[in-house]
């Protein structure tokens, strides 16, 4: 049941959203609205005001909004209250309001959650310590070295990562000197930091030590049998000082069914711990989920929060992109679609985590739903936006027989896929599974 409500409340709250845009921005410019339906198929619940009818529909997966002369088959008085009657600049700005509210949604919402606490690397509050140092850097020319700690910038005492960062970034060009300690000894280096990016923000080449981090533990594996905890730190591994991601990896894979001593850091205490990683489906693993980088909690200002929330919204939308665009690539398998039963399932195990967690997953499918929509396929916005784009480029309006076969396109396009993900979904089913005997041969 939780599952079910979880799904409703989330696909609810999308599609009012993305349907409110096209309806406020629809009003704003004059076009008579005559349905906004919540769902497909017969209606359930329905009241009337004004010359708009409001009423929730008995398909859950989607829902629409109707105006007054909005298709070309409809019978049309011409009237300036028709959709076919304003410009295509305020066509495209009905169109375009349904995903742009879907992407302010997320927006807003992944702000809301992050104002209440985020996860952010913890390393900028570390004592700046060498971890990484790029090849060519002005830190390399300098002779700078794996292990040197940064003691003051410019003889000015620094404390943490963020304290040196905010001091070198201004200094783009200007030679600048570094108070450091190599093995027990104190030494300045004189160095000129590059600058980086359109506002020529100074860099000299350093980075931190990046310790992995736990994140979560399977129960009933290596990891949780070795004592292993949400929140530790991995200090060391197989012998090896600062073991990054990427080795702490490669350790555990050549470690299988051997023990794989590990030094780990929590609550402040450093403890000694040996894992015995297993063989599970083909792959060598402990059964943890891993950071690459040490996290701690930050409690960001309500400004803060929004541009944290553009930030996540942005790699979500690189990471979308990159997805569809492997569709047509086949970088993305198509098994790894899912339609609206893996997002029920997905809806509820969020909702089981916790609030913050339901509207983390709300924000995201938010954004898919907003940028899928952009996509330039006939029966989807960005599809009605192209036809309006070649439209204005050829500077005549196609045909209603033109149209009809791009709307075709589109249908079966986007049956195609519906189809599929439905698929996937039912065949991530167990009991489904068995029956699938092509599947399983």
């Amino acid at each position: 049941m939780q599952t079910l409500l979880s799904f409703v409340f989330v696909l609810g709250v999308l599609i009012f959203v993305h349907e409110l845009g096209h309806f406020v921005m629809a009003r704003r410019i004059g076009v008579r609205v005559l349905t906004f339906s919540l769902g497909f198929g017969p209606k359930i619940l329905k009241f009337t005001r004004g010359d708009t009818e409001y009423c929730i529909s008995a398909i859950p997966l989607g829902g629409y909004v109707k105006m007054a002369g909005e298709n070309p088959e409809d019978s049309r008085t011409g009237a300036a209250d028709e959709f076919l009657s304003k410009t295509k600049w305020q066509r495209f700005q009905v169109l375009i309001m349904g995903p742009v509210m879907n992407v302010v949604l997320a927006l807003v919402v992944m702000a809301g959650v992050l104002y209440q606490g985020a996860p952010v690397p913890a390393y900028d509050k570390h004592a700046p310590v060498i971890g990484v140092i790029v090849d060519g850097s002005a830190a390399q020319k300098a002779g700078l070295q794996l292990g040197d700690h940064i003691r003051a910038v410019n003889g000015e005492s620094v404390e943490d990562w963020e304290d040196v960062l905010m001091l070198v970034s201004t200094k783009a060009g200007r030679e600048i000197s570094l108070d450091i300690d190599r093995d027990g000894a104190r030494r300045q280096e004189r160095l000129t930091p590059v600058g980086q990016g359109k506002y020529d923000i100074g860099d000299i080449g350093v980075g931190p030590i990046m310790n992995p981090q736990v994140n979560s533990v399977n129960p009933g594996e290596a990891a949780e049998a070795g004592g292993l905890r949400a929140g530790d730190v991995i200090l060391a591994a197989g012998g090896e000082r600062n073991v990054k991601y990427d080795r702490f990896i490669e350790l555990i894979k050549a470690s299988r069914d051997k023990p794989l001593p590990i030094e780990i850091r929590r609550d402040g205490a450093v403890q000694q711990l040996t894992v015995n990683p297993k063989e599970v489906d083909g792959a060598v693993r402990i059964g943890a989920r891993i950071d690459g980088v040490e996290l701690r909690r930050a409690e960001p200002s309500p400004w803060g929060a929004v541009k944290l929330s553009a930030a996540q919204n942005w790699e979500w939308s690189k990471m979308i992109l990159k997805t569809l665009k492997g569709l047509f690539t086949r970088d993305t398998p198509m098994n790894q679609l899912v339609g609206p039963v893996g997002i029920a399932e997905m809806s509820g195990g969020a909702a089981q985590a916790g609030w913050l967690q339901l509207f983390t997953f709300m924000a995201m499918i938010s954004l898919n739903l907003g940028l899928v929509n952009l996509m330039p396929i006939p029966v989807l916005d960005g599809g009605h936006i192209a036809i309006l784009a070649l439209e204005g480029v050829s500077r005549r309006d196609f045909s209603l027989k033109v149209k009809e076969k791009m709307l075709l396109v589109g249908f079966v396009l986007l049956l195609t896929l519906m189809v599929t993900v439905i698929y996937n979904d039912l065949a991530r089913v167990e009991w489904i599974q068995r029956l699938m005997v092509w599947r399983n041969n």
